[in-house]
């Protein structure tokens, strides 16, 4: 299906200057330093994420922007340069949660 429509970024969905939380500035600190260093094919990219809730409730696309951002701090790239995403949720037990990434070349 298709709808001819410009797509609404989330930026252009609030008004005014939005603030990181001190949740969230931890949670940036704590996996700028557990994400680990490898070297990044070339853009265009194809991310690949898995996130382990514990909550049936979660919705999956809710920790993707800020997880990206935080990827693209760590690894020094512009999200602009990812073509195609593939997002993924699994339901775990609490305390068991978790994100697994990769970021792959994107054949255009």
């Amino acid at each position: 299906m298709r709808v001819d429509i410009k797509p609404l970024s989330v930026n252009q969905c609030w008004m005014g200057r939005r603030f990181k939380t001190n949740n969230y500035k931890n949670y940036e600190k704590e996996l700028l330093y557990r994400l680990p260093a490898f070297k990044l094919p070339p853009p265009p990219f194809h991310l690949i994420i898995k996130f382990g809730f514990s909550s049936k409730l979660a919705d999956w696309d809710n920790p993707v922007k800020p997880f990206q951002d935080i990827l693209q701090k760590r690894y020094n790239f512009d999200d602009r340069d990812v073509f195609k995403a593939t997002v993924e949720k699994e339901i775990v037990k609490k305390g068991a949660e978790f994100i697994e990434f990769e970021i792959l070349t994107k054949e255009l």
